[in-house]
């Protein structure tokens, strides 16, 4: 009986270190980037990735024939770690910066800078973090468990790794917000705690960012 009562308790804490981990940013995670978040619903990318997402239902997408991205930015301005080091934060940035003109420029001409007819893209990266990845369902097993909490002791247990970001896309003439979006990811994982995080560990997310950009704005096209 006290066996099954430990089982059943353990199968329930697993459970709830699970759920906890969101695909959605939420509120509390919010950087200030933006200048309104009241906006923002849940919504789907292009890929099927769940996000935080408003799109001006007045848009005309038609009216704009060039893109001017703007420089990443690290927002707010972090500070450099051992784990996650400055060149690290910098790789970040300037992958993200070619990723989205790589794939915008798909569709659009890159403009050099603001005005009529071009979509400013304004985006930043709201976090970098590595964390100690959750329990995983067969790690219920009391064996299993202790096995694991020496792992993550001892630094060997996987890291994950993650970034999140917010951008909001205005009309270069005006300077009007015609989107917004908020949004995480992960990356791949660390092999241990005292490994440091590079750039090329969240190329993937980044990837995955820009592609659904640019998928959103075929599909804002074809309506």
């Amino acid at each position: 009986m006290k066996l099954a009562l430990m089982m059943s308790m353990l199968c329930i804490a697993s459970i709830g270190v699970v759920g906890c981990s969101s695909k959605l940013t939420q509120p509390e995670e919010y950087s200030g980037f933006l200048k309104d978040y009241s906006q923002l619903k849940e919504a789907k990318s292009p890929s099927g990735v769940e996000v935080m997402r408003w799109v001006d239902p007045k848009l005309n997408i038609n009216q704009y024939t060039s893109v001017y991205i703007e420089p990443t930015q690290l927002y707010p301005k972090p500070q450099p770690t051992v784990k996650i080091p400055q060149s690290t934060l910098s790789g970040i940035t300037s992958y993200y910066d070619q990723a989205l003109n790589r794939e915008l420029s798909k569709s659009l001409p890159l403009a050099t800078g603001p005005g009529p007819g071009v979509i400013v893209v304004r985006a930043a990266i709201t976090a970098v973090s590595t964390k100690t990845e959750g329990l995983k369902p067969y790690e219920v097993i009391p064996i299993a468990l202790v096995a694991a909490a020496v792992s993550t002791a001892s630094g060997i247990r996987d890291q994950e790794t993650g970034l999140a970001t917010e951008a909001v896309f205005l009309d270069g003439g005006t300077n009007k917000i015609m989107a917004q979006v908020v949004r995480k990811g992960t990356g791949k994982p660390l092999e241990n705690d005292s490994q440091v995080m590079k750039s090329t560990d969240v190329k993937n997310v980044i990837d995955g960012w820009a592609s659904d950009m640019h998928q959103s704005y075929l599909k804002l096209k074809a309506k």
